[in-house]
């Protein structure tokens, strides 16, 4: 596990220090096996349960809770001066928007929704059944916001309407959007594992990928899938990609140069938050394409660069953070053939790279 315990500082940040208060754990680190069964605790400000998620970067840029909400409940209502994005792990309900009250805006959601909270928007959510749990996971700003301002009252009591982010139109969740090179710009998606992907050879292995923009967000979000005896070419970036398993099983490598690589396996559910400037390479051995959802710091303006070659899919021989095939350390591939001949799949891998395969 890579360490992400603060270093060097004596005194917490008012972020830090505002997860403290909240009386609900805090979980350290860059691997989470299973976020439907990770254990969460009454959480009385949300009126629901939850524990927070933080990674090596988390008090500098976006951290990460989960939220589970009883049967028939529904949560406080609260606005807040940081971005928030949106992930429903289980369940179904609905989730109520407004800067007042003459102009609310409703929609439902079930599992596999994304969507985002307008910054500052007042929002409540609903369990639509009275059985089951709701559970879901929020990506947010808040450690930026918190820690500029230094004061969480401040930041949930401020009355400032973002109206060029949210006016209160009964149709801002529809659905709709707008598609820009990979790029969707809305604010509701009723189900990701199932949405539309688009072709993404800038990756490798066959891979198809759409990114998002949300309620005019700075952080941003994508989806990437690979096919089934494949895997995806390694790169780094900055922090705060939180990767969620839609479907498939197989693992994740993550390294530093010079350093041991470490092996992350996953399966639906599973969370994995590449630590800042790390090499990191999914590898698919089910038998099932592999889906992820990437929550990430980055977002807007990095997503719209669609026309270009951007840093992160730019070869590290040309000053870039990606790892061709042709370059990779060979033990990477004989692991994989490994895993996938245990799995009982074929390797796919000769049609993008016979470079790999020696």
């Amino acid at each position: 596990m890579f360490d992400v315990a603060p270093r060097n500082r004596v005194r917490k940040s008012a972020y830090e220090q505002w997860v403290a208060q909240q009386g609900i754990p805090l979980i350290q680190g860059h691997y989470i096996a299973d976020l439907k069964t990770t254990p969460v605790e009454p959480w009385t400000r949300r009126n629901a349960a939850g524990c927070f998620i933080n990674h090596d970067a988390s008090n500098t840029s976006n951290d990460c809770y989960l939220l589970e909400l009883a049967p028939a409940q529904e949560t406080t209502p609260q606005h807040q001066l940081y971005e928030e994005m949106i992930y429903v792990l289980r369940g179904r309900g609905a989730t109520t928007v407004w800067y007042d009250q003459q102009h609310k805006s409703s929609f439902e959601w079930s599992a596999g929704a994304l969507f985002a909270v307008p910054l500052n928007a007042w929002h409540q959510h609903f369990n639509a059944s009275g059985s089951e749990p709701v559970r879901f996971i929020g990506v947010t700003s808040a450690p930026i916001a918190i820690n500029l301002y230094g004061d969480p009252d401040f930041i949930f009591n401020c009355d400032y309407r973002f109206t060029n982010r949210y006016a209160g139109e009964a149709d801002y969740f529809s659905g709709d959007g707008t598609l820009t090179g990979r790029v969707w710009e809305t604010n509701f998606v009723a189900d990701v594992p199932n949405y539309a992907l688009l072709a993404y050879p800038e990756r490798g292995a066959g891979g198809r990928n759409i990114k998002f923009t949300l309620a005019k967000n700075q952080m941003g979000a994508h989806v990437s899938e690979f096919p089934i005896g494949t895997y995806k070419k390694g790169h780094r970036h900055g922090p705060g990609a939180h990767v969620i398993i839609l479907n498939g099983d197989g693992y994740s490598l993550m390294w530093n140069e010079g350093e041991p690589i470490k092996r992350f396996d996953w399966q639906p559910g599973t969370l994995v938050i590449p630590p800042d400037r790390t090499f990191h390479q999914h590898f698919n051995v089910g038998a099932s394409p592999a889906r992820y959802l990437a929550l990430r710091f980055s977002g807007n303006e990095e997503s719209k660069q669609t026309d270009r070659a951007l840093i992160s899919s730019t070869s590290v021989k040309l000053g870039g953070d990606q790892i061709e095939y042709e370059d990779q350390d060979p033990v990477i591939h004989r692991m994989f053939v490994e895993e996938a001949t245990r799995h009982g799949v074929e390797v796919q891998m000769e049609e993008f790279a016979v470079a790999a395969t020696r």
